[in-house]
Formats: C-alpha cells, sequence, structure tokens
C-alpha cells in the first residue's frame, strides 16, 4: 500500500460544520486559511529592514502588536527583533531562499513555520464576544482593531490574533496539534451566543409589547 502524499489541512473535515455556523454572516462566519506561508523572521529591522523589504515587498512593523502589509505579505510583530511573516501558499522555499541570501553576513534567523499552525478566521458582530470568552484581552473594538495584533491565550490554547478588519474581520493563529480543539470552542461560544440571542428576543419584544 502506498502512502499518500498529498496536503491535509488539520480541518479539512470541518467544511460542513463551519458553513452551519456562518449561516447568518452577519452576526457569526468562521473558515480556515489552510496552507498558508508562515516564516518566523528574527533581525534588527532599524538596521537591515530596508533589505527585508527589498524581499517581502512590505516593511516590518515596529510598533509593538501591530502587523504591515505590502506586496504577496503581511509581517506581524512578535517581539523587539522577531516577526511573522505570512504570505500566499508556496512562497515559503522562496521567500526563505531570498531572505537568507539578502541578510548574508548580518545575525539573523530565518525559519519556515507553514507547517507547525492553520489559520481560523472569524467575522461578524458575534465575533469578538465569542472571543472573549475565553480569551483575558479587551477585545472591544476601540481596543483590538487594525493594524493591531496579539499573542494570548484562547481557552487555554496559545494562539496569536490579527485584526484583519474592524468590521471585524479577526485571524486566529493556532498550532495544528489544536486546531480542531479551538474551532470546537469557537463553535461553542458561537452557538451559545445565537441561543441566548434567541431566548433574549421574544422576552425583550414582550416586554415592550
Amino acid at each position: 500500500m502506498t502512502a499518500s502524499t498529498d496536503r491535509v489541512s488539520p480541518l479539512e473535515n470541518w467544511t460542513a460544520r463551519f458553513a452551519a455556523a456562518s449561516a447568518t454572516p452577519v452576526q457569526f462566519s468562521i473558515r480556515e486559511v489552510a496552507f498558508a506561508t508562515h516564516i518566523n523572521l528574527r533581525v534588527d529591522a532599524a538596521a537591515f529592514g530596508a533589505k527585508v523589504r527589498a524581499v517581502l515587498g512590505c516593511d516590518l512593523p515596529v510598533v509593538a502588536n501591530t502587523w504591515t502589509t505590502g506586496g504577496e505579505c503581511s509581517a506581524i510583530w512578535l517581539g523587539p527583533d522577531e516577526w511573522l511573516v505570512v504570505a500566499p501558499d508556496g512562497r515559503n522555499e522562496s521567500f526563505c531562499a531570498d531572505l537568507r541570501t539578502a541578510l548574508s553576513g548580518v545575525h539573523h534567523a530565518v525559519t519556515d513555520l507553514s507547517a507547525n499552525r492553520t489559520m481560523l478566521e472569524i467575522a461578524g458582530s458575534d465575533a469578538r464576544v465569542a472571543l472573549a470568552k475565553g480569551c483575558p484581552l479587551d477585545l472591544h473594538g476601540s481596543a483590538f482593531k487594525p493594524p493591531q495584533s496579539a499573542q494570548s491565550l484562547l481557552a487555554k490554547s496559545q494562539v496569536l490574533l490579527q485584526c484583519v478588519d474592524a468590521n471585524p474581520v479577526i485571524r486566529v493563529f493556532v498550532r495544528n496539534s489544536f486546531a480542531a480543539y479551538v474551532a470546537e470552542w469557537l463553535l461553542d461560544a458561537a452557538a451559545e451566543l445565537a441561543a441566548s440571542r434567541n431566548l433574549d428576543t421574544p422576552r425583550i419584544a414582550n416586554r415592550l409589547a
């Protein structure tokens, strides 16, 4: 028997459940953004940021917990000399090679993490409240908005949050081994919010009648 070499995302069997949970997208929607290029980059941005920009087409953000975008890439701040570069599928080898060449002779580290994690993208009016059920950060629209990002815990799982749009659209970066657990938790949180709304709406309507 020959083993398959086809790539499999950690949430490939969740499409139907995500679609069901996204039936009212103005309130909540969820999808997996699988197989993106993820590169961990460590370098002195003040001294060598121009070399990185020449390769990626975007600047490295120097303000803590923010992200930038340009060309094909986004760069998310992880620390004073550390970023997560996110790009379309299949760009990991070329970007890693080009970064190493551009930074040759410079103290740096380029690590391909593309097989390490996946992304869950959630949106809608319930997205922030669902996250807040298991995340200690202030996720109010006035406190967490583009171009902000944050490393935190979600239901005790380590995640990276990226606020992509103020509507909101929020990306949750999670390690593959925790992806199913986090997805299940988010679906449960969203279902609880929907159930509460279905119970409360008739009560409020009766009180106002």
